[in-house]
């Protein structure tokens, strides 16, 4: 048996000290569940189990590559579930992350509408993993988020779906920008689906000198409930030449859509 070395002697003192700070360091600011605030372990990443437990939960079961409602696999015909085969839907399908309901609900409420943006780890995880399961993820060749008035993004400080964008792990489709809101429109959430549509009908276009045509888009957003706002980028991206516009969010909303 070989005697301990120079560095092994030392090591030992420099782990115990990592394991006193490590130990210190969680009786000072011990780490906190980013969802309920009760405590956890520095290796729980950011949530208390029951949370990621209810997290994975809204992550689980089968959706419509088409339109993202619930839908088993059987009942999908052509890539449509029965409510969206009669629909008039500009986006070519749609990869979710989960449903909009318990932990991951709270989750992008203090992520979008209270400056929580250290929760972009954990929801552009989720994201990432979604889009890397679809089936689109290796037509597409431009990122391009879900854009906010400009008046709504002052004031807010950031655009969530630009965020979540620049997570996705995509190593050939770069974001692009040139798709913006070019009227401020009343919050989506409050309105009926019929409401919704003519809320943002005519509410986007394209930047001048844009790079759209002929190119497969992958629109990128936080939520989508009705699907109008969905909607009518496609078909602004379309207008502009895009050949398919597919669409990734982290959660849909059990609402009527479209």
């Amino acid at each position: 048996m070989n005697p301990p070395t120079t560095s092994h002697i030392l090591d030992k003192p420099v782990r115990m000290g990592r394991y006193i700070m490590e130990g210190l360091n969680h009786l000072l600011w011990p780490a906190l569940c980013d969802r309920c605030g009760c405590s956890i372990l520095q290796d729980d990443k950011r949530l208390c189990q029951e949370c990621w437990n209810e997290l994975l939960s809204s992550t689980a079961g089968d959706y419509c590559p088409g339109c993202g409602r619930d839908a088993s696999r059987y009942a999908i015909i052509d890539s449509r579930c029965g409510a969206c085969q009669n629909e008039k839907i500009h986006f070519d399908g749609i990869a979710r992350a989960g449903v909009y309901d318990g932990a991951l609900r709270d989750l992008l409420l203090a992520f979008k509408f209270h400056d929580r943006t250290e929760l972009s780890q954990i929801l552009c995880t989720m994201a990432d993993a979604a889009l890397e399961g679809c089936f689109f993820r290796d037509r597409i060749d431009m990122i391009v988020p879900v854009p906010l008035h400009w008046t709504r993004r002052i004031r807010r400080g950031f655009n969530q779906s630009q965020i979540i964008a620049k997570g996705l792990h995509h190593r050939t489709a770069p974001i692009c920008t040139d798709l913006v809101r070019i009227r401020r429109t009343q919050r989506q959430y409050n309105l009926r689906p019929a409401m919704r549509r003519r809320n943002v009908a005519g509410a986007f276009a394209v930047r001048k000198e844009h790079k759209f045509s002929g190119t497969a888009v992958c629109l990128v957003d936080d939520i989508t409930t009705s699907g109008a706002t969905l909607n009518e980028c496609a078909k602004t991206l379309k207008d502009a030449g895009a050949a398919n516009v597919f669409a990734c969010v982290i959660a849909v909303a059990r609402d009527q859509m479209y």
